[in-house]
């Protein structure tokens, strides 16, 4: 089970809870902060590097999954097809390195993360992690010097990076009581506006990933993967295990019910569900914690749970995005390196 704390703090931010009172005035400071941050590098009084590949950053303002990783990888798998040379940053959250480094297929989940390693495993491109997310893309750029477009997963509030365009995630629940961190889950102001220092104009593109969109938002379409894999590599039909009564069901995401609802929308049948922390590291689990089930699992959990139990199922989450966003995203990368090649500094 999620702990009590998570579940008491979920559920505060969904309205205007008395004991969240208190909190407000420091949702002010904090809000002051990231406004006096802001302006610190729009002003130019501290340096925003300015690479010389596109950069496009994905990331939220309300905090919890909003599927950036399923959005990373889609945009990826855009890009490679429009025949764009793609690369990937991202800071490895969870990992117990500090150290700039490559994810590589089989790279140990904590040295880099479980997200990270989920991104080079599912996309055709390379993948680097590190305490920075400049430092993290310097080094791509020395190991894969023909790189043009580089995602940065995560990152809206790291200003320390100029970036082409950003993609801005939020999730179907909306801003809850719409207060900043930690009277809210906001991690910025809403409505935000794109950094000053973007390299086009309009540079943000907002997607929902369900529920009625308003004029220039886009929404995403996500599902199951029609095939679900062991860690052996054996994959097996997911609707062959319809007729499974012993099925249960783990995820340490962010909003693990999602995962248990799209399941059951698969006519699948769960005899037990456990939610689980996002993250979670399945420290001091055995296999037989879980009981004498049948495991299925998100891919994102799948390459720590294999490890004690190599017979679960992780079910793949696919996921496209509408057309109309394809054709803005590809519009703002044109107009961005259009105004690099005229420019003599670059940007």
């Amino acid at each position: 089970m999620r702990s009590l704390k998570t579940q008491l703090l979920l559920l505060a931010w969904q309205g205007r809870s008395v004991w969240m009172w208190p909190l407000i005035p420091v949702s002010w400071l904090y809000g002051l902060i990231l406004r006096l941050r802001r302006a610190v590098f729009a002003l130019g009084w501290r340096k925003v590097e300015l690479p010389t590949v596109c950069v496009v950053v994905v990331g939220n303002v309300v905090v919890g999954g909003a599927g950036k990783t399923p959005t990373v990888l889609s945009v990826v798998a855009h890009l490679l097809a429009q025949g764009w040379a793609v690369g990937i940053v991202s800071k490895g959250y969870g990992r117990n390195e500090t150290t700039t480094m490559e994810v590589l297929p089989d790279t140990p989940v904590p040295s880099v993360g479980d997200e990270a390693l989920l991104l080079r495993q599912r996309s055709e491109a390379p993948v680097f992690v590190g305490p920075s997310r400049l430092g993290s893309l310097q080094a791509l750029l020395r190991a894969y010097p023909d790189t043009r477009i580089v995602i940065c997963d995560d990152g809206l509030q790291d200003y320390t990076v100029f970036r082409d365009v950003e993609i801005c995630m939020m999730h179907e629940d909306g801003l809850a009581n719409g207060l900043l961190l930690p009277a809210g889950p906001l991690r910025e102001p809403w409505p935000r506006q794109a950094l000053a220092c973007a390299g086009v104009n309009d540079a943000q593109l907002l997607v929902v990933s369900s529920g009625p969109i308003k004029k220039g938002q886009f929404t995403t379409h996500r599902r199951l993967g029609q095939f679900a894999r062991r860690a052996d590599g054996s994959t097996c039909a997911l609707i062959s295990l319809q007729a499974d009564p012993m099925l249960k069901a783990v995820a340490g995401i962010a909003r693990p019910k999602q995962f248990f609802a799209m399941l059951h929308a698969a006519g699948l049948t769960l005899a037990a569900q456990e939610a689980l922390p996002d993250h979670a590291d399945f420290q001091g689990r055995t296999r037989a914690s879980f009981g004498a089930y049948t495991l299925l699992c998100t891919e994102k959990d799948a390459a720590k749970l294999w490890a004690i139990a190599p017979d679960a199922w992780a079910v793949p989450l696919e996921q496209n995005l509408d057309a109309g966003f394809y054709a803005a995203l590809d519009a703002r990368i044109a107009a961005a390196w259009a105004g690099r090649l005229s420019s003599p500094h670059g940007h």
